[in-house]
Order: structure tokens, then sequence, then C-alpha cells
């Protein structure tokens, strides 16, 4: 995932090798690397691990939990490195680079160390999406889905009243944007980081994803190269977006939003807080498709995963299932206006009027598209993305073409396992 957030640095606390003697069934130690949610040291994640660590041990005093904080830029990279080094943790948070660990037999799968209860309680796109080859090994953690974000106050100088439903009414929007004085009607992060979001709301809005009914890669497919040529020929030649979207990362579409350059963009619930910090009065509306609003929209989460190298399956298994009760996936979701991942959670932020600017999304989650992180070539396909997607909504740009060479370099890594 979800998934979505400034990185913050490494906010660690310095740690011996993980892992320790196998003390199956007693105490010991267990090695946590998390990634960071927070965007400033004021809402550091290290605040809440430490907490819910604080009281897992007046729980259970002989297993001693040591979590360590890694901004989001880093953390894949941190865990390949200590797997690699024979360090791996015991437990990892990243943003879903578990399929290729998944496929070494170096991961514990979910009913090995989760009782039956958690397992049930997960929204069931979310469990399903952790699959490798059908066992379940991604262990959902937080989520997010996607919404129109707009700027009402932008919207009503411009004589706008509603937000737009197709993209006939986006671009028409937009244009009456432009001729107000906006500065970027529209902001189209295609850039280095998260264009694979950015891209799979374009595709859902189009009929298209990144992969068909059988789960194969479909990326270049018809319906998806219609969907950039529209964005080419209709929104970014005429200038209704940022001069350079392949440039244009998310941070900096939000911040545009937050000053009130952007009238209009695909954002996550995350966006809500600091954009009511920047007294920006938003709208919230389902994502625009072709002909109507998008069947459905894109789904994102950071996942748990459980290393075997360790031993300590049954700490392990203690940990999570303190971990997942439900007021602990309430604090953490509500804590960065995330979602939570289990239903008896969800159910709890319904009830509760605080939770109302999550509803929407929280709605939008059991039908969300999430990306293929069960594939073990996914990771180098959103390396790819945010690489070139961008380029093919350049004034000069060839959709099919960049398209097809996504598509090929990703059946190519998957044929080949990951590498």
């Amino acid at each position: 995932m979800v998934a979505a957030t400034l990185a913050a640095g490494l906010l660690a606390t310095t740690l011996t090798a993980c892992g320790g003697e196998d003390t199956q069934g007693g105490g010991g130690e267990l090695h946590v690397v998390a990634v960071e949610h927070g965007d400033r040291s004021g809402n550091s994640s290290k605040r809440y691990w430490d907490k819910l660590v604080g009281e897992f041990q007046f729980t259970s005093p002989d297993i001693d939990v040591k979590v360590e904080i890694v901004d989001r830029d880093r953390v894949d990279r941190k865990v390949a490195e200590m797997v690699e080094a024979g360090e791996a943790p015991d437990l990892a948070l990243t943003g879903g680079s578990f399929a290729g660990y998944a496929e070494e037999g170096e991961l514990y799968s979910a009913d090995e160390v989760l009782s039956t209860a958690v397992q049930g309680d997960f929204v069931s796109s979310l469990a399903q999406a952790g699959t490798v080859r059908r066992i379940q090994y991604g262990l959902p953690f937080v989520a997010s889905t996607t919404a129109l974000f707009y700027n009402k106050d932008l919207f009503a100088e411009a004589g706008i009243k509603d937000a737009p439903t197709t993209w006939e009414e986006l671009r028409k929007d937009a244009a009456e944007l432009r001729s107000a004085g906006v500065k970027t009607p529209y902001g189209l992060p295609l850039g280095p980081a998260d264009a694979e979001a950015e891209t799979l709301n374009w595709m859902l809005g189009g009929g298209g994803g990144y992969s068909d009914d059988g789960g194969a890669y479909d990326i270049d497919s018809p319906q998806n190269t219609q969907t950039f040529e529209w964005l080419r020929d209709k929104l970014v030649k005429p200038g209704l977006t940022q001069p350079d979207p392949a440039a244009t990362s998310r941070d900096l579409a939000y911040a545009d939003f937050m000053d009130g350059d952007v009238a209009m963009l695909n954002g996550q619930p995350t966006l809500m807080q600091r954009a009511l910090e920047s007294g920006v009065d938003y709208g919230i509306a389902p994502l625009p498709g072709r002909s109507g609003p998008a069947k459905s929209t894109t789904g994102v989460a950071d996942w748990m995963t459980a290393f075997k190298q360790g031993g300590h399956q049954e700490q392990i298994r203690t940990f999570l299932d303190f971990l997942y009760q439900r007021k602990h996936v309430v604090e953490y979701a509500d804590q960065y206006d995330l979602l939570p991942v289990t239903t008896s959670a969800s159910q709890a932020m319904r009830d509760d009027d605080a939770h109302e600017p999550l509803w929407e999304f929280l709605d939008r989650l059991p039908t969300a598209t999430l990306y293929p992180v069960g594939k073990t070539s996914w990771t180098p396909t959103a390396r790819a993305l945010r690489k070139s997607v961008g380029t093919a909504v350049a004034e000069d740009g060839d959709p099919a073409e960049v398209l097809g060479e996504i598509q090929r370099s990703a059946t190519a890594t998957e044929v080949a396992g990951g590498s």
C-alpha cells in the first residue's frame, strides 16, 4: 500500500544482529523492521511502536521486541541487505516486496504465524492480494484507496458547481479552470515516485488495468493504450497539467494542491489532514472514468512478512496476534489517515462518527484493485513504470510503444522468476 507517505529519514534504534537462539515456545528477542509512516519527527511511527511494544511486554515479558523504523525509500533495500547477510529480521513491514522471499522459502505462511481468528478477519481482497501461488505470505497491515480531490474555492471561482464524473467533464472543467487563471488544473504525477498509482487510476477509468482476468500482465492492452492517448491529447498537450508529468512526483503534486496551484488530482486519505492544515477547502469524489465514474479504484497496502531465519515462529505468532487486535489496528490507521485491514476494525471505524472523513475510502476498499504484489516480477515492473510511463504522455510520446516495452519487460521478468 498501500501505502503512501513522505519519507522521514531513518528513525531507528541501533540494533545488534537479529534472531538469536531458537527459543520456540519460550522467550527471546524479535527484531522488527517497519516502514516510517510519519512525515515529521513529531508524528514518527516510532511513537506508536514504542507504546505498542510497552503494552505487549506487560502480557509477554519474556519476549523482547526491538523495532527499527526505516523510511520508505530505504526499507526494501534495508531488508534485502539483511537477508543477504544472513541477518533477516523476524518481521518486516514494507510496501510489498515479499513474493521473491516467499518463492525462496524464506517466509512463514499466514497460517503458520497467525491464529485462525486473525486470518479470517482480514478484508478478503487484501488477503487474496497477499498470496503467492495461492498461499498467503503477505499480511496486510494498513491500506489506502484513491479518490478525486478538488479545490472547492478554485471550482467556485471558475463557475464549476460539481466534481467531474467522466473524463470529458474533467477535461472541460480543467479548461475552465485554466481560463480562470489556475496554474495547474489537473495534477498528473507520472514521475519517478509512485507513478504506478496514478497509472492504475487512469487504467481503471478506461476499463483496463495491469492484469487481465487470468492474472497475466496486460499493460499494453488496447484500453490502456487508448487511455494514455487520451491523457496525452486531451490534458497534457493542451497544457491542463504540469508541463512535464514524467518529472512530477506525487509529493510535488500534493504540495501544489496544498498551495492552491493544483485544482484537481487523484489522492489518498493521507492528503486530507495536510490539505486542512494548509487551509484548502477540498471536496472528494469517485474517480472519473471514460463514460462515468470508474467501477474500481486503486488500492494500496503495506505488508507484514515473517521470516523463518531466526526460528522464532511461536514468538512471532504471539506478537502478531497482539498486534492485530482490533484496537491496535484502528489506532495505527487513525493516526496516519490510513485504512484498517481487518473487517472488525473497519466496522469499528464505520460505527464511530469521529472517523467519518474516512468512510468514503473505507467503502471503496473491498472492491479496490490492488497491485499484483504476489508476482515476483512486480517490484522490477513498478520500477520500470516509474522510469518511463510518464514519457507516454509527452507531446511526442507514443503510448503503444512505451506500454509495449513495459509489457515485454514485465512478461520476461515474470518468466525468468522475477529476477
